[in-house]
């Protein structure tokens, strides 16, 4: 391939010296342990299941949620951290963290920000749909639906038709008839979750 032709965009796996299997967890530096608490079990549902010393900074605490699916989220906190109020942009920067939600609780989930007092965007993003806030420390937080049911073992499958089907249409992103054309390709069922109307956001 030469530096000119883009990298394929498929559901199989490439030819590499190992695949991974997933995603383990992720970990963040956090603040304090009482606001990262506040906002990640408190007010997102995430279970609080393991606490202890950061292994390689033993001054500092190590907290483990589980976003939902037994994937765990982590943060390095201390109690001698106030929260902040912004990120840092920058190659090598996380730009934000997305975590599933159930469509049925959109507008509950919706209510509950407001009355915590986060603000928050609502983005029709063609293949899903996000509400996007941020978290004690700034950091955006996309709270994510699909829009069709998707098996989660067909997911890349799904999105690699989509991406295909779309090209072919000549589209800049890929919208709803593209993936409804890919669930009825893969055979599929096309059944579509009832989610508020939004724009496509800022950029495209």
């Amino acid at each position: 391939m030469s530096d000119d032709t883009p990298a394929p965009v498929t559901p199989e796996r490439p030819d590499a010296p190992f695949h991974t299997t997933g995603t383990d967890h992720i970990t963040v530096w956090g603040s304090n342990e009482a606001d990262t608490i506040a906002f990640y079990r408190d007010l997102l549902g995430m279970p609080l299941v393991l606490r202890q010393p950061n292994l390689d900074d033993p001054s500092q605490t190590h907290l483990f949620f589980d976003t939902g699916d037994g994937r765990i989220l982590t943060f390095f906190v201390s109690d001698d951290r106030p929260s902040a109020r912004g990120q840092r942009a920058g190659t090598g920067a996380v730009h934000h963290l997305c975590f599933s939600v159930d469509p049925d609780e959109y507008e509950d989930i919706m209510a509950a920000l407001e009355e915590a007092g986060k603000g928050y965007n609502v983005f029709d993003r063609g293949i899903f749909h996000s509400i996007y806030t941020q978290d004690n420390n700034g950091l955006v937080i996309e709270l994510s639906s699909d829009k069709y049911e998707i098996p989660d073992d067909r997911k890349g499958e799904v999105l690699a038709t989509a991406q295909r089907i779309r090209e072919e249409d000549g589209a800049d992103f890929a919208q709803d008839r593209h993936m409804e054309a890919a669930l009825e390709e893969l055979g599929i069922p096309v059944n579509k979750h009832d989610l508020p109307d939004a724009d496509a956001g800022v950029g495209v």
